[in-house]
């Protein structure tokens, strides 16, 4: 700039291009990274999972890493572009993304055709959508922004809180026909976290708890939970008796031969692509809900330990942005987030453990599942919007 003197006043050109408040100099890059790295044992785990059995068979031993490659390039550019968004903006579109899953879920029951007895995803080509995936994201944006409306950040009224549970009930109950007794906990889970944080007093909590009890307890009861889902259940009730059916043994298996792969990797595993368990096929659906157990036996207690303290830090990292965020909508969307992500890690490695029952619920980042990848992926990205935008 000039001068009385007519000199000129050289900035850097650093302080002329970078405003302090840029969001662009705000990425949580530590959030990222974690994420990333999650998201490549993730193929790692899928790879040694899958290997044998299609190297066997003379197939492409690298099919299912490439599929989830596409859905991880799908989610990766779904997470910069939502890092693109004001999430203050995105609150505005939050009512047109909740109806417009809402309508995938119901029309999924009509046109979807049931895969283990459960109808919840839509063929396209040869992928397949599950829009109860994307339905937990959308809950977490409209549940943060109605909430966040409330005058008083330390009470909820009840009218908002019973207007907050229709707004989830109505999600949950279409998953539950569907049935999908994992997602719908998972809807709930994020329900209770966001609504405690909002003010919620500890009575609107226990009456979400005692709401989804009755809730499974009617399903089940009433013959509406399909039968495999019936025999998960009574399988980790009953863990010490004999299986009843073939049905019921079966299940039972599945949990024993998780829980043997899992001991068999002792402290640092059989090896990779070793494992007695992982290539003999032993454990059903290992590549998806049951991921942690090819894990364990591969890599032993060392792997899961730092498969967990990855987790450990990538919920660290969101806790804290949760922590700084500017207003309480960014807190809201990023408590959201944190108990979708821990709940999901709980109750699969639970799972896979037999200390908690069998959900179908995916390990985040981890599992092979395209919905799951993408919905998780675009999450982050809306965490990360919150943390750019905490300056401006």
């Amino acid at each position: 700039m000039a001068t009385a003197t007519g000199a000129l006043v050289r900035k850097p050109i650093g302080l002329l291009s970078r405003n302090p408040a840029d969001p662009r100099g705000h990425i949580d890059w530590a959030l990222i990274v974690g994420t990333l790295l999650l998201v490549g044992g993730g193929m790692v785990a899928i790879y040694t999972a899958t290997y044998q059995n299609r190297s066997i068979a003379g197939l492409d031993t690298l099919f299912f890493v490439k599929r989830q490659s596409l859905a991880l390039a799908a989610g990766v550019v779904g997470m910069f572009v939502v890092m693109l968004f004001d999430y203050r903006k995105l609150r505005e579109w939050s009512l047109l993304f909740y109806l417009g899953v809402l309508a995938l879920l119901a029309g999924v029951l009509v046109v979807a055709r049931a895969r283990n007895g459960v109808e919840a995803w839509f063929d396209v080509g040869p992928f397949q959508l599950q829009p109860s995936e994307f339905a937990k994201v959308a809950l977490v944006l409209l549940l943060a922004g109605y909430l966040s409306n409330e005058r008083n950040a330390t009470a909820l009224t009840f009218p908002r809180f019973v207007t907050a549970l229709g707004l989830v009930a109505v999600p949950a109950g279409l998953v539950l026909i569907q049935p999908d007794l994992g997602t719908a906990s998972a809807l709930v889970v994020i329900a209770m976290a966001v609504l405690l944080v909002a003010g919620a007093h500890w009575r609107h909590i226990a009456l979400i708890s005692a709401m989804a009890l009755l809730s499974a307890v009617v399903l089940i009861g009433t013959g509406q939970l399909d039968r495999a889902q019936q025999n998960r259940l009574s399988n980790f009730l009953s863990q010490d008796e004999l299986p009843r059916t073939k049905a019921e043994a079966d299940a039972q298996r599945q949990v024993t031969n998780s829980k043997a792969a899992i001991a068999d990797g002792g402290v640092t595993g059989r090896g990779y692509l070793s494992g007695d368990y992982t290539n003999g096929a032993y454990v059903p659906e290992q590549h998806t809900d049951f991921v942690f157990s090819a894990i364990a036996e591969q890599f032993g207690l060392v792997g899961s330990a730092v498969l967990l303290c990855l987790y450990g830090f990538v919920l660290l990292r969101i806790w804290r942005i949760a922590r700084l965020a500017k207003d309480q909508l960014g807190a809201l969307i990023a408590v959201g987030a944190l108990a979708l992500i821990a709940w999901h890690v709980f109750e699969n490695v639970g799972m896979n453990m037999g200390l908690m029952p069998v959900t179908g619920i995916p390990l985040p980042f981890v599992s092979y599942g395209g919905s799951s990848c993408v919905a998780f992926l675009v999450l982050i990205g809306l965490v990360e919007s919150v943390h750019m935008r905490r300056f401006v």
